[in-house]
């Protein structure tokens, strides 16, 4: 049997809504509950992000934050935790003056971006390459935001997940590579199927994982009714894998999922099924090269 496989768990996101997925985890508690059950049902990484318990939207907030990692901690110090980077980016252009931001737009400072990641120094955090449509916002990272992002991150002793979202953004981040920005080898997630990025294909995810950097070890997930065929796909090509209800709102077409748990137990017997098996939090911290 080859390498073992990294199942991701990416438990809430900051686009998906109670009302298109009606059991989403929004509060710090609910978040990490899903997570550790998640992490029960096989994966060995969870990614998470924060939401105002209020409003349910996406939020940057450090004790939200703290708080949902030390519920998890409190009872699994096992699980490798993933924190976005990527709340801060997201830029609305006023109607009537495009220069001026309008409301839902969240782009600050870089350094802002990380302080959570500073502060709380999981294992691993997400560094998102992208700059393109989402919806009416247009997502902003520019190459020295980045940049800083990146340097800050590694000074944390935090290993980056890159993040790509189309070819352009890998070409950005062999440019990292080759300036010293980034260290090799890679860990390298890439997300199909949001609307204007690339296209959740098998085509597609071969070329992109034909173009990464010798070494790089990479995932791939699709978005919505490609969650799971995505994932077979990324196993398929040997890559690692990655599902949550940051991703999808179903279990199967028309039923909705219950739970993060639920996806990863999909996940995992799909995986299973077609001949592979799940990395343990330690084998999956041997294969990423991560500090035990």
């Amino acid at each position: 049997m080859g390498k073992k496989t990294i199942l991701t768990a990416a438990i809430t996101g900051n686009l998906m809504t109670p009302e298109i997925s009606p059991h989403l985890p929004v509060t710090p508690e609910q978040i990490a509950q899903q997570a550790l059950d998640a992490a029960k049902a096989g994966a060995s990484i969870v990614h998470l992000h924060v939401r105002d318990p209020e409003t349910a939207k996406g939020s940057m907030r450090m004790d939200l934050y703290r708080e949902l990692v030390e519920r998890i901690r409190e009872q699994n110090e096992d699980i490798i935790l993933n924190l976005t980077t990527g709340e801060g980016g997201r830029f609305v252009p006023s109607d009537d003056d495009p220069q001026i931001a309008a409301q839902g737009s969240t782009l600050c400072a870089p350094e802002k971006r990380v302080a959570h990641v500073e502060e709380l120094r999981p294992e691993i955090c997400t560094l998102d390459f992208n700059t393109m449509w989402s919806g009416q916002a247009s997502v902003i990272n520019s190459p020295r935001n980045v940049e800083i992002m990146a340097n800050r991150i590694y000074a944390a002793g935090v290993t980056p997940e890159i993040e790509i979202f189309d070819s352009g953004d890998l070409h950005m981040v062999k440019d990292f590579v080759a300036r010293g920005v980034l260290k090799t080898p890679l860990m390298v997630q890439m997300v199909l199927g949001v609307r204007f990025g690339a296209v959740a294909n098998p085509e597609t995810m071969a070329f992109l994982a034909s173009q990464l950097p010798a070494g790089t070890e990479w995932a791939g997930f699709g978005i919505g009714r490609m969650a799971f065929p995505m994932l077979a796909q990324a196993f398929l090509l040997g890559g690692h894998c990655r599902i949550g209800m940051e991703d999808t709102a179903y279990i199967r077409k028309g039923e909705h999922c219950t739970s993060n748990a639920q996806l990863v137990e999909k996940a995992v017997s799909i995986i299973d099924h077609l001949g592979g098996a799940i990395a343990s939090p330690d084998d999956a911290r041997a294969i990423l090269g991560l500090n035990t």
